[in-house]
């Protein structure tokens, strides 16, 4: 029998709804100097019902540059777009996942969070905005390789990383077979010391629709007779939904972790359904995990959460840490 995973849950900020303590996006934004920076924000700033400055997110134009904007003002790069259709991502949940990967792997480098280019993060389904590896190389200098199974969102990944000069901090492969995760794309000289991925969460294009437009009556932005965007946000078929939906995709990388157990330090998801985390630790257990973690994150009234798990004891954890550092264990 597989030995039980130590199973814990991350501790989330005390105050409810607010965003990691090192994340750049907390309060409200400053529309002046964003505009300062993106003169061609300034079309989509309009007053929300409080009399705040905001964006029309209903608009995928408005919430493409305003992520440009924040990226250029945040984090320094200065070239980004995707193509149309394609998914336009909230930046601040964005990195506050990746704040909570480094908190993560602090805790095997005696809680100092390890930065540079000896740290390197594998991006599952990088998608065409590459946001990933942009904001975690400009955070924490780590190093990243980017996959996705979609020619045109690594053509346009490429570009971006082109065009603000990053090749060095961030690669980029195909995944030729869209039923794999980790095979066929981990190469036998390759270590990582952290995964990361955003999951497609729906299991249909129908369904994916309808979440979308369950969100804007939320919202109290759906108005009969005006013209919405089906999917907001934007998103293919492959960043929104696939067979079986997220619990299969869960189960999939689950099970195939454990083909590359040795050369993945910590495996890192973010799992949108909260009812799907049980049945994944149970998985997790049964494939013989040794710890998993599950961390809660808010960002405003949206709770969500990354579950992480490792195939590696304390001590093989701290000494692969050490080792890419370049320091003694």
């Amino acid at each position: 029998m597989p030995k039980k995973p130590a199973v814990s849950a991350g501790k989330p900020d005390s105050s409810k709804g607010s965003l990691h303590p090192r994340n750049r996006h907390t309060g409200r934004y400053d529309f002046p100097a964003l505009i300062a920076g993106s003169p061609e924000l300034a079309q989509f700033v309009i007053l929300n019902p409080y009399g705040k400055q905001s964006i029309d997110f209903a608009n995928p134009e408005a919430v493409r540059v305003f992520n440009r904007a924040l990226l250029k003002q945040f984090y320094g790069i200065a070239h980004w777009d995707i193509p149309p259709g394609y998914l336009c991502p909230p930046i601040p949940g964005r990195a506050d996942y990746l704040h909570g990967l480094a908190d993560l792997l602090a805790e095997d480098n005696a809680g100092e969070i390890p930065r540079g280019a000896r740290i390197h993060a594998l991006d599952i389904g990088t998608g065409a905005n590459c946001i990933y590896p942009l904001i975690g190389l400009r955070e924490y200098g780590w190093r990243f390789t980017g996959s996705d199974i979609d020619n045109v969102a690594l053509a346009s990944a490429r570009t971006i990383v082109a065009a603000n000069q990053l090749g060095k901090g961030i690669s980029l492969r195909q995944q030729n077979d869209p039923l794999q995760l980790f095979t066929g794309l981990v190469e036998t000289s390759d270590r990582f010391d952290i995964s990361l991925c955003n999951p497609p969460f729906h299991a249909s294009q129908a369904e994916a629709s309808s979440g979308s437009q369950r969100k804007w009556r939320n919202l109290g932005k759906l108005d009969p007779k005006r013209k919405l965007p089906a999917l907001n946000f934007g998103g293919q078929a492959a960043e929104l939904w696939c067979e079986g939906g997220e619990a299969a995709f869960l189960n999939r990388m689950a099970n195939e972790s454990t083909k590359v157990a040795q050369q993945i330090c910590w495996f890192t998801t973010l799992v949108s359904k909260a009812g799907n985390v049980q049945p994944l630790q149970s998985r997790l257990e049964k494939l013989g995990a040794l710890q998993v973690r599950v961390v809660e994150m808010s960002q405003g009234q949206k709770r969500s959460r990354f579950v992480a798990w490792t195939f590696l004891d304390d001590a093989q954890r701290a000494q692969w840490l050490a080792a890419s550092r370049g320091k003694p264990a």
